[in-house]
């Protein structure tokens, strides 16, 4: 009886009632609904176009667009195709997406610190920024850009002007424009060997700090080499640069680099607001630090500058960062607002007059959703690879 007992305690135990068996069943199930669940929602899709007389098919890419596009980084005209329609939208939103990051982490960490600030008026004119900015909805702030802002600009023969090269009116600024010469590849070429080099000195002065204490001044020749380099090739080549400038034709300007006001609007909009979350965010960072990391540095006589620099902040990253992605994804998905001033993102260019023009709803619609959700895993990931490389390393 004995040697029954412990034979049935010892006997292998069923797949059923191994958790992990479990849950590996449970999950293929889960899948194989999921992907049911797709192919029924795509096969009746298809099925009602089909039924409709809508075709279906990218093949529309290729066709004549037909209109033009107030702004665009890349060439267009109405004789070229949908398809150069959604590359001038993708690049028109990912070109103020890019400057809405750089602006709003700039501001979002300036007013940061400001909160904190002992200065008593400085960290109430940072609390009521954060507090009147992120209270208002972000599309009424571009309302009030576009239209209360640069609408009430002078017209064009007003414009004002500094030094007849710089000219804004409600049509959006107007600056001059480079146009490279034979020769300006030399320029590009040390620009790369600069950068290189000012990469290259910062780890060897980390090596060296390291071993000896001593402390290089990386950031002030770094600098240097960024601009004494393509400056000694810009003369060596001969100048190889010229300036297009901006002149009044007609009833508008010509020539230049022009800003147009919808995208200062967007622009200006989703900065200051996204800027009053990342303030929040950094706050909330350098609040997280130990004061006892604070006490320390002024023992040792630190600056609050190099205080805040070298002790403060890179701790506070750790915090800082994981939120701080979410507001670069919010900023990045805010940027489709830009339909309601006519800025020419993806959404207004092509999910809505090529849509409207073509009638292709699904492939566009997934299109347009593919390239966000493709633009917002671009970012988590950089993100999460700089987390990585600026986390603390415990020994």
């Amino acid at each position: 009886m004995k040697k029954q007992s412990i034979d049935s305690r010892s006997a292998k135990p069923k797949p059923w009632y191994d958790p992990r068996v479990r849950a590996l069943f449970f999950q293929i199930i889960s899948l194989a609904v999921v992907f049911w669940a797709g192919w029924v929602l795509i096969d009746n899709t298809l099925s009602n176009m089909e039924d409709r007389g809508i075709s279906t098919g990218f093949g529309f890419l290729d066709e004549t667009a037909g209109f033009g596009i107030i702004m665009h980084l890349v060439p267009f005209d109405a004789t070229m195709s949908y398809g150069r329609t959604f590359w001038v939208g993708l690049t028109n939103t990912l070109l103020v997406s890019a400057m809405g990051v750089v602006a709003a982490t700039i501001i979002g960490f300036l007013v940061g610190v400001a909160r904190l600030s002992s200065n008593w008026l400085v960290a109430k004119i940072a609390l009521v920024y954060i507090e009147v900015i992120r209270n208002i909805p972000l599309l009424l702030q571009i309302f009030f850009w576009y239209f209360a802002v640069l609408a009430s600009l002078p017209a064009p023969r007003q414009s004002m002007e500094v030094g007849g090269a710089f000219f804004l009116n409600n049509r959006g600024l107007y600056l001059p424009g480079p146009v490279t010469q034979d020769g300006f590849g030399l320029v590009w070429g040390a620009i790369l060997v600069a950068i290189a080099a000012a990469v290259g000195l910062r780890s060897w002065a980390k090596k060296r700090q390291k071993a000896s204490g001593q402390i290089f001044p990386t950031v002030k020749v770094s600098i240097a080499l960024l601009v004494l380099l393509p400056l000694v090739a810009f003369f060596i080549a001969g100048q190889p640069l010229e300036w297009d400038l901006p002149a009044l034709k007609g009833f508008n300007f010509g020539g230049g680099i022009s800003l147009i006001p919808e995208l200062a609007a967007l622009w200006v909009a989703l900065s200051l607001y996204t800027a009053s979350f990342i303030a929040e965010i950094v706050r909330s960072g350098i609040l997280a630090v130990s004061k006892g990391q604070t006490e320390a540095s002024k023992a040792l006589g630190l600056p609050n500058g190099l205080t805040l620099r070298l002790i403060v902040i890179p701790q506070a990253m750790r915090v800082i960062i994981p939120p701080l992605t979410s507001q670069y994804l919010n900023l990045v998905k805010n940027s489709s607002l830009a339909t309601a001033i006519g800025y020419p993102d993806l959404v207004s260019v092509f999910m809505g007059t090529t849509l409207n023009q073509t009638g292709q709803a699904v492939e566009v619609v997934a299109i347009t959703m593919s390239v966000y959700l493709t633009i917002s895993l671009l970012i988590s990931l950089l993100m999460n690879l700089y987390n990585r490389a600026v986390e603390i390393k415990e020994r």
